[in-house]
Formats: C-alpha cells, structure tokens, sequence
C-alpha cells in the first residue's frame, strides 16, 4: 500500500486548517461555540445554529469503529494496488464520523465498536491523511 498515490485532497478556504494540522500530526475539529458540539467535515457555519461562530479544537485522536466496508473494485485512481481494501467510519469521541482507512491492521480483524486512535503515516504530494489503527496498539 503506498498513501503517496491516494488522491490528493481538494483545498479550500474552509478545510485548509484541518490539512494543515494533518501534516503536523494533529486530528482537528471545529466547535460551535453556541452548543460545544464539534462537527465535520469543515463549513463555514454551525450545522447546529446556522451561524458562523465556531472555533478549531484539537481532537482526542480517538474514537470507535462505526462501520465499515471492503471496496473490491477499483473507484479511485492511485488506488488499484491495494484492492481490496477497507473504508471506515470512526465515530470520534468528540461527536462527528469521519470517513477513512485502517492502518497497521486489515479488514479481517476490525470489529464494529472496536477502539481506535488517529495515526498519520503519509499522503500524496506532501498531504498527511488521517488513518485508523487498533487503540493503544503502536503506530
């Protein structure tokens, strides 16, 4: 598996920080400051109030495996060697799922419910993306 040719994600002017803090080795979420829930994926404004008063936290890391499926067939460019491959939902302990990959395990042994923490092992063009691996297991 090589993270290098994944694709590259598409900045704008809402989710540049979270990227940014993906490169440092940092899981990033906003907060409305109305209501302290935190969501993603970035927005300009609180899905909760509709106005744009939140403020960017830094996440746990952590949280539980939601769901998940293995992709067979070949969807994204870059990503054909490592059919099949899993894609997860993490429901973060701070609230909101986020949509990624495993790390340092495989399909076989992930488990609905099952703990896990943010890892940061690479991406394309200089882009670290945001992978899962089993809780308190090393990275």
């Amino acid at each position: 598996m090589s993270l290098a040719t994944r694709p590259k994600p598409q900045l704008d002017n809402w989710n540049r920080a979270f990227w940014e803090a993906c490169g440092r080795g940092e899981l990033t979420l906003q907060r409305c400051k109305a209501t302290g829930k935190c969501f993603f994926p970035p927005a300009p404004v609180s899905p909760f109030t509709g106005r744009p008063e939140w403020e960017w936290i830094t996440a746990s890391g952590r949280g539980e495996l939601w769901s998940y499926v293995v992709f067979h067939q070949n969807y994204f460019a870059g990503m054909k060697d490592e059919l099949p491959y899993p894609v997860v939902m993490v429901k973060l302990d701070e609230g909101p799922f986020l949509l990624t990959n495993l790390d340092g395990m495989s399909a076989a042994d992930a488990k609905i419910g099952m703990r896990l923490a943010v890892r940061f092992p690479g991406g394309p063009e200089g882009f670290s993306l945001p992978q899962f691996g089993p809780e308190g297991a090393a990275a």
